[in-house]
């Protein structure tokens, strides 16, 4: 039996026996999770959602930075966003959740060159992306970036920036995916009775199978549950479950940390995503401060965990004006808060699911009745909306995996991280 947490607002949480058959068990209730199963359900499939946490959305997509952007450079994570990023917008009217609000600021996403080569290179992205048919970019000289954003260092020599990128909250995405899945029935367009219950505290212990091999459900730590397709979508975990069907998928959790200052008037909050492309330092407005990251690529990878440690020379990597990472290199009003004392602030760390080539894994897998919504490599939230509906349309047959190019049996080339 499930009742809704909230009436109004909660998804449908399982209280007691699980479900003994459904058409779908996800694997995961973070935002992939979540995603998948609101697209399952419009589509008319009952759903179950098995989290081994007591919440959804409490791990990995809490620690997320909760922003979204269009200039990538591959025109598929590209149109991954574009799709997401349209959903989000009209999340209430595409949803059939009368106001809920995500937090929506688009206020751009501005990255800054500090040296003639990185600024060659921004160039070159730029004129991609226009081949995309993302032609919003704009390129700015030093003097023209410095002209609209005061704040930024005399030693800045270009700028890119794109006004409709901007910063969502993540959790109540999460958490609004999942109160549209139990309501499916409200959400424009849907076909069929579908409708998605949530198991919080479960945790996957294995996998059914039929005579032929095939997944047939899961087991799990309150009985087994039968269904004809099971998915992941465990982020940094994805892994371990899929090696309990004998499965290897190439994963690699990675610890991301998050400066988090409550309080720090000096910050636009007006202002943008502003990033240094030399080091990937970078900060958000946030509250009434902001959230300030980067992205160490010489992190080693590790197993999943659920408690994540944070490390404060994290936060002074970022601070300390004599570091190389320093966010003063970017804007000197840093250098001022160095030197007036640290405002009160903490960390939060989640992990990327790095792929090797930092693009997630969609669709079918080589064990039937396996699927997989997995390995975002930290744009999980921006490409929640059209990675769970390609993840979807692909376990129905609409559409066909041999076409996809997130397909987990595509030909894998390491890529570079992504600056952020």
């Amino acid at each position: 039996m499930s009742t809704p947490r909230d009436e109004v607002r909660g998804p449908a949480i399982v209280e007691g026996a699980l479900p003994s058959a459904v058409d779908l068990v996800i694997v995961g209730g973070g935002i992939a999770g979540a995603a998948s199963a609101f697209f399952a359900a419009r589509a008319g499939l009952q759903v179950l959602v098995i989290e081994r946490r007591n919440e959804i959305a409490s791990l990995t997509t809490a620690a997320a930075t909760g922003a979204f952007r269009l200039q990538h450079d591959n025109a598929e994570e590209l149109a991954l966003v574009r799709e997401g990023v349209d959903l989000y917008l009209n999340f209430a009217e595409r949803t059939g959740l009368d106001d809920w609000d995500l937090g929506i600021r688009q206020q751009g996403y501005l990255f800054c060159s500090r040296t003639d080569a990185s600024a060659a290179k921004a160039r070159d992205l730029v004129e991609l992306q226009r081949g995309f048919g993302l032609d919003d970019v704009e390129l700015l000289s030093g003097d023209e970036a410095r002209a609209r954003w005061p704040f930024l260092a005399p030693s800045i020599v270009q700028a890119r920036f794109r006004a409709g990128d901007g910063f969502i909250d993540q959790v109540a995405l999460a958490r609004g995916y999942a109160a549209a899945s139990s309501r499916a029935s409200q959400i424009p367009g849907a076909t069929g009775s579908g409708h998605a219950q949530y198991a919080l505290s479960v945790e996957v212990t294995g996998f059914l199978r039929g005579e032929s091999g095939a997944i047939t459900g899961v087991e799990t730590s309150r009985g087994g549950v039968h269904a004809p397709a099971v998915m992941i979508a465990a982020g940094p975990w994805s892994g371990n479950v899929a090696a309990l069907a004998g499965l290897t998928l190439p994963i690699a959790p990675t610890i991301r940390q998050k400066l988090v200052i409550p309080n720090l008037p000096v910050i636009d909050q007006a202002g943008p995503m502003t990033i240094d492309d030399e080091t990937g330092s970078h900060w958000r407005p946030a509250g009434a401060g902001c959230y300030a990251l980067r992205t160490d690529p010489a992190t080693p990878a590790g197993p999943p965990l659920l408690k994540v440690p944070t490390d404060d020379r994290y936060a002074h990597a970022l601070l300390d004006p004599a570091s190389p990472s320093a966010l003063a290199l970017l804007a000197p009003f840093w250098r001022d808060v160095w030197s007036a004392g640290l405002p009160a602030w903490h960390l939060a760390a989640g992990q990327y699911e790095y792929t090797p080539d930092h693009r997630p894994f969609i669709g079918a897998t080589e064990v039937a009745g396996l699927f997989v919504n997995t390995g975002y490599s930290g744009h999980g939230v921006m490409c929640s909306g059209g990675g769970a509906r390609r993840a979807i349309d692909l376990l129905l047959g609409r559409t066909d995996q041999r076409t996809e190019p997130f397909r987990v049996d595509r030909p894998m080339h390491e890529r570079a991280r992504d600056v952020l």
